[in-house]
């Protein structure tokens, strides 16, 4: 979502998916120049790929419906998944001496935010390229008779992250949204219903990235800029080039602990927040002292997280209840019912009721600005990068704080800085078989819900297994 809003917009009308092969060859053309262009992945390693050509065949010769769910750490996946798909899929196919019929595709569901910050050209090439909007914090009747539609009847398998966005971290795996499991048991629903004979199938994919070099170096360069620009500089000058990692980590913690002191203030003194009482010293003052426990870190985030989503939930009048992510959810939707109207005809409202609109549409965006934050930091614990000191630990939360400054600082963090040329190891999973489960699922509502729920941590025990440790 752009960091401003200059006034109220028409309402956001649904992208209808339509898919155009000449389109899909042009991206398959342009695909080598864009992955280089746009993403630090230089090297992609997929495992397992037989089981998703297996499946594409399948598929193609109608025997089952199929959903690709994926890991989604970072917006460079879609990418990997692309070379997955239309490269090594059609090579695995041929090595096998069976050549899939082309193009090995899929329909695919997106945010319907994403064209509001990654360009309106998006809201062109998605459709055409078979993907479908949906609307994550409301109950988007027409995106999910679109995702339905084209579960059941689609030319290709669907694809989509369960987890519902990116949280910045290659080996933790935020809590999953049950719509994907859903959607499976109502495709199941449909076949039945159809006499048709296809089985439901959910393949769990994994996705992860590692540094071909770790870039310690460029991680040490971000951090100073981070302390400067949090103003720790002098504190830290005479310490800051030490290479230790020990050192690293005592700078990452402290810069952390700084900002959460920080933002504290800031939300008690102006929000007029009331945060738990900090027994420990709020300040690290030398690179010898202790760091603070985790713990005790982990507890003071996540309150102060709460008293963010409080100061906007406040203004839109929607209750602080549910999950982090679901208040988020929530958030975001509201701000939108505010920017973006279906109750007001722009080209015919009197200058008064445009300057209202106008002035909602700014405040709106101006208190979903908290949630921003929070959402950056959903998958934050305090314990990450102290579990495991890698460089893409390092690089990962380093690079947490810099989207943080970059809100506050009202740069747009789409324009994170790359430390390094990255590989990315794509895991095809197992399959999971939804019409399998359908005897428990149709014995009632609460059946339904104990079935929607058991597949969807079946999935996310599915994708945490596929992390490769070091």
């Amino acid at each position: 979502m752009p960091d401003t809003v200059a006034g109220v917009m028409p309402p956001l009308e649904f992208i209808a998916p339509d898919f155009d092969p000449k389109s899909l060859w042009l991206v398959q053309q342009l695909f080598p120049l864009l992955i280089r262009q746009r993403t630090a992945i230089r090297q992609i390693e997929a495992n397992n790929v037989e089981t998703l050509v297996d499946l594409y065949r399948q598929f193609q010769s109608g025997k089952i419906r199929l959903l690709l769910a994926f890991r989604h750490p970072s917006a460079d996946d879609p990418f990997a998944l692309c070379q997955l798909l239309w490269r090594q899929v059609p090579q695995m196919a041929r090595q096998q001496g069976q050549p899939l019929p082309q193009p090995s595709h899929v329909h695919f569901i997106y945010d319907r935010g994403i064209p509001l910050w990654a360009g309106k050209w998006i809201s062109w090439v998605y459709p055409r390229l078979g993907g479908t909007p949906i609307h994550r914090g409301k109950l988007d009747l027409v995106g999910l008779r679109s995702a339905r539609e084209l579960f059941v009847n689609g030319r290709f398998p669907m694809m989509a992250a369960p987890e519902g966005a990116t949280n910045g971290h290659s080996e933790v795996i935020s809590p999953l949204e049950p719509g994907i499991s859903q959607l499976s048991f109502w495709c199941v629903e449909d076949l039945l219903k159809a006499k048709r004979p296809e089985q439901v199938i959910v393949l769990p994919i994994g996705v992860q990235y590692q540094y071909l070099t770790p870039p310690w170096a460029e991680i040490r360069k971000i951090l100073t800029q981070l302390e400067a620009d949090a103003g720790l500089t002098l504190e830290v000058a005479e310490w800051a080039a030490d290479p230790r990692e020990a050192m690293l980590y005592k700078r990452l913690y402290r810069l952390g602990e700084y900002l959460l002191s920080v933002m504290e203030t800031y939300y008690t003194r102006f929000f007029h927040k009331t945060l738990p009482p900090v027994e420990l010293p709020a300040a690290i003052a030398t690179p010898d002292a202790p760091v603070i426990p985790s713990e005790v870190f982990a507890t003071r985030l996540n309150a102060l997280l709460d008293a963010a989503l409080q100061v906007a939930e406040e203004f839109f009048g929607l209750p602080a209840k549910g999950s982090v992510i679901d208040r988020c959810r929530r958030l975001e939707q509201a701000a939108w019912n505010y920017i973006y109207r279906d109750d007001l005809n722009l080209e015919t409202i009197s200058p008064l009721e445009r300057g209202l609109a106008d002035r909602l549409a700014a405040e709106a965006d101006l208190r979903v600005w908290h949630m921003r934050l929070v959402e950056s930091f959903v998958a934050v614990t305090g314990k990450y990068v102290q579990e495991k000191a890698s460089a893409e630990r390092f690089a990962e939360t380093t690079l947490l704080i810099w989207d943080m400054l970059s809100r506050i600082k009202g740069e747009n963090p789409a324009n994170r800085p790359r430390l390094g040329p990255q590989r990315c190891l794509v895991t095809v999973g197992e399959p999971i078989s939804v019409s399998d489960r359908w005897a428990t699922y149709s014995g009632g509502r609460k059946n339904a819900k104990q079935a929607v729920e058991t597949l969807t941590q079946d999935l996310q025990t599915a994708l945490q297994q596929m992390i490769i440790a070091d």
